[in-house]
């Protein structure tokens, strides 16, 4: 999902977690596309360590986002504050893979508080919360990436551009 909306010029945006945000991250740059690190750490951080090399290769051709002083040290808390900044931050929300208690979870409710759209891929709706969370307006239930491209593009035709920032989306994807 990650490689096809790069490859349209939609900005990836995710966490640089193990899992999901490693794979879109690792495919936005593959692809040639851009990326934004939100991470829920100081900048200074690598967190997880795991993921030096990727953040090293995101500050230098994309975005390395953080709200925390810049030798904070991972907390708790510190990553459902990410996951409002990242939600806050992107157009819409995709959720690829989420369980009951997940980062991702969260970052979907707050993206619906924002005001958000969010697209709920069809693994993500054998979870409870999916299922409850796909009743609200502004959110998307995707089959395959296709239908994604597809719910990307509405998104994308409903909001409102900036000077010169229209071709530049910002996606999260998690």
């Amino acid at each position: 999902m990650a490689t096809s909306l790069a490859e349209r010029g939609v900005t990836v945006a995710s966490g640089l977690a193990k899992g999901i945000d490693t794979a879109a991250h690792s495919a936005a740059l593959d692809a040639g596309g851009r990326t934004v690190a939100v991470i829920g750490t100081g900048i200074r951080r690598y967190y997880p360590a795991a993921n030096r090399q990727l953040q090293d290769q995101i500050t230098e051709v994309g975005l390395v986002i953080s709200q925390f002083w810049p030798d904070a040290q991972p907390t708790k808390q510190s990553f459902p504050m990410r996951n409002a900044v990242m939600s806050g931050y992107a157009v819409a929300t995709v959720v690829v893979e989420a369980g009951e208690t997940s980062g991702a979870r969260i970052q979907a409710r707050l993206a619906l508080q924002h005001g958000r759209p969010v697209v709920l891929t069809s693994q993500v709706m054998r979870c409870d919360w999916a299922k409850t969370f796909a009743e609200n307006p502004g959110v998307y239930v995707v089959h395959g990436t296709v239908e994604l491209l597809e719910a990307i593009e509405d998104i994308l035709s409903h909001q409102p551009t900036e000077a010169g920032l229209e071709n530049f989306p910002d996606l999260a994807l998690r």
